[in-house]
Parts: structure tokens; sequence; C-alpha cells
């Protein structure tokens, strides 16, 4: 590890192979995924279909320019837009560069309008990616502090506060875009109010602004709809998605609609590896069988069965401040910082995470079965009370 930039806080734990929500470690021991690489495989590891897609077309064709048509890549943006109601698509490699272009595209649209310093409505406690676009964008002051000067042309209002986007909307002729979260992941797992997303809608229709969505953690089905917005009946100008978009490569994707569909033109854009015949051929594996096994819906009961399992177990414990979800985005908020509870997990068999300093958070993947979601809620439940009790 020694060669290694220590850019991570490496666990001393490596793996060498899963199965489905299992993953092992270089010893055997067993471990139930219940964090999918932070959102990345929802449907597990070693997924028959998926590992199928990548074999044959690692076989015919891995990399093509974006000079050239890309059949794969086509079929792609075509099945995202029909899934979406979006209009098109532009591909990259990650979360941060899907919102890089989404950052673009909101600038873009604004020196188009004549507004030569645009301004983007972001969110306290967001969390868009580490590049300086985003990491500017970002609302964790923990992130950013060492990288300055950050970005200006960033806005920055309360999470799920309506009428501080108003003041702002009162006060700067600049904004061109509301950037945010429908669920806010890194900031643990905060679930707005259910009309938040329609009133932002309703200000960005009223001022002729783009309303853009991160959907990079909450996309592909983990909220229980496709996208997390859909619950809301909405569709936003621009919407961006990465993580489960591949359960594993890497690939983002920025869709834009209506006016903000060619924003980007040629030469305003691009990305070398974006969209490669390998990686559209995954996502598409990936969408297929999401569908083919109705797990959307199963996100949901999934989610709603382990919340509640917890809240049972927890009923009467005052140490838990709040267990809360939107199909399997779970956060369990402690009264006390809970980094260490990872460590206890991994002893029980478990993958979680703690973000936000004391919200354990669970993103597991979309294929747990019964008994799955049985052994989660009863490891989890020793571990928090281990950590509880040793923590008095």
């Amino acid at each position: 590890m020694r060669h290694v930039m220590k850019t991570y806080g490496r666990k001393s734990i490596a793996f060498t192979h899963g199965d489905g929500a299992w993953i092992y470690d270089t010893s055997g021991k067993r471990y139930l995924d219940a964090l999918c690489g932070i959102a990345v495989t929802g449907l597990g590891h070693n997924h028959p279909k998926i590992t199928k897609a990548i074999q044959e077309q690692a076989g015919a064709l891995i990399h093509c320019s974006n000079l050239y048509q890309i059949p794969e890549q086509e079929a792609l943006a075509t099945k995202l837009c029909s899934l979406s109601n979006m209009e098109t698509v532009f591909f990259s490699n990650s979360g941060a560069e899907a919102n890089e272009a989404a950052i673009k595209l909101a600038r873009l649209f604004g020196h188009n309008k004549g507004i030569e310093t645009p301004v983007i409505i972001v969110a306290e406690q967001s969390f868009h990616g580490r590049t300086m676009a985003t990491l500017s964008a970002t609302g964790n002051r923990k992130v950013q502090a060492g990288f300055e000067p950050l970005l200006s042309g960033f806005a920055r209002v309360p999470y799920g506060d309506v009428e501080a986007i108003n003041q702002v909307a009162l006060n700067n002729k600049n904004v061109v875009a509301i950037f945010v979260e429908p669920i806010q992941g890194e900031g643990g797992i905060q679930i707005p109010h259910p009309e938040y997303l329609n009133n932002l809608r309703t200000i960005t229709d009223k001022q002729d602004w783009l309303l853009m969505v991160d959907e990079v953690q909450t996309g592909m089905g983990r909220t229980g709809a496709w996208f997390a917005h859909q619950h809301n009946g909405i569709a936003p100008d621009v919407m961006t998605l990465a993580k489960g978009l591949g359960n594993g490569v890497p690939i983002g994707a920025c869709l834009a609609r209506d006016k903000a569909a060619e924003i980007l033109a040629p030469g305003t854009h691009g990305s070398t590896f974006g969209g490669n015949p390998l990686v559209s051929r995954a996502s598409l594996a990936t969408i297929n069988a999401i569908e083919s096994d109705s797990l959307i819906d199963r996100a949901t009961f999934i989610g709603n069965a382990i919340a509640q399992g917890l809240r049972t177990n927890f009923s009467d414990e005052a140490s838990i401040v709040d267990i809360r979800n939107k199909g399997l985005m779970i956060g369990i908020e402690l009264d006390r910082p809970c980094v260490s509870i990872v460590d206890h997990a991994l002893e029980a068999g478990l993958l979680l995470n703690v973000t936000a300093d004391s919200v354990i958070r669970l993103l597991p993947p979309l294929i747990l079965d019964d008994e799955q979601i049985k052994f989660l809620i009863v490891r989890l439940t020793t571990v928090i009370n281990k950590f509880l009790e040793e923590s008095k």
C-alpha cells in the first residue's frame, strides 16, 4: 500500500469475490454487503446477466472514440430517456463528472441568456463530488478545507428551505438554476418534505431557471422508483446519474430535457472514455435485470422491512434519535458520534458506513431475500446495542 496515495482511511481488510449480497475476504470470511460500494452494486456481486454482457462486449470491442457513433451508447441513451422522460444524454465516467457537465450546462444556459456571472443555488450539507466545481457546489466545509480558492457562482441555502430560495430570487438576478439532491446521502440520509421538489419545480418554472437533480446516489431504483424525483410526479430539466447505473463499471450520465436538451453542442464538452461500448453494454444489462426481476417494487418492500424491524427493536431506546428511509436509503441516527460502529459491524459480518458523524447509513442491494433481511436486522441490532453499551 505504500505506493498508493493515502486519500482513503482504508480498513485492513481485502475482498476476493462476491456472490449476490455476500462478499468474501482473503481469509474466507463472509459479509452481508449492506453498503454496495456506496450505492453502486445494486444488483449485488457477480450478477450473471451483467457478467455475461461484460464478457461478450470485452470480446468484441471495449473502446471506441466518441468521434464515431457507438450503437451501445445510443441504445443506452434511448433506454434512459424512455425511463426518465428526458431527451438527451451526455455520458461520463463518474458522478462527479456528470455533475460537472450539469454545472457547465447551467452556466452556458445563463450565458446564452446574457447573464455574465451565472449563479447556481445549492444546498447546505450537500455532496456533489470532489472535482473543483463539484467540490465548490458541495455544502460540506470539511471536504472543502484546504482547496481554496473555491469556484464562485454558487449561492447556498439550507436544505429543504423553500423560503430561503425565494429570498435569493429576490436579491440575486444572476441565478440560473437550482441543483439539489432529492435525498441527501452523504448528509445523513436527509429526506425533505414530500412537496419540496414540487415547490422547486414551481419556482424554477416561474423564474425561468433550470431544475437540476443529482440522482447519483438516489437513482436506478434505490428509493423504490427508477429516479427519486418520480415520487413527486415532476420532471427536472437536468438529471445526473452514476453509482448504480453500471452495477460496478465506471459510468455516469447527465440527462437533459426541454430548454436544457440542446445547450451542450459540439466542442462545449467531452469525455474520452464516457459511454464506451463496454460500460454502455453493462449498464443496459443492469437496467434489463432490474426490469425483468421487478426490483423497483422490491426495493420499497426491503427498505420498509429493514427500517420497521429496526424501529421495533429500538422502540424504547432513547439513544436512537431517528430511523428514516426511502426505499433502500436507510439512516439510523444516534445521539452521539458512532464512526467506530463500522468496525463492530465488520466483526459481525456486515458492511455499512457512518456519515455525518452520527448516522449509520445502509444502502443494501435490491436483491436481498427475506432471510438476508432478517440477518441484517438481527446482526445490526446486536452491533448497535454493543456500541451503545460500550459508549455509555
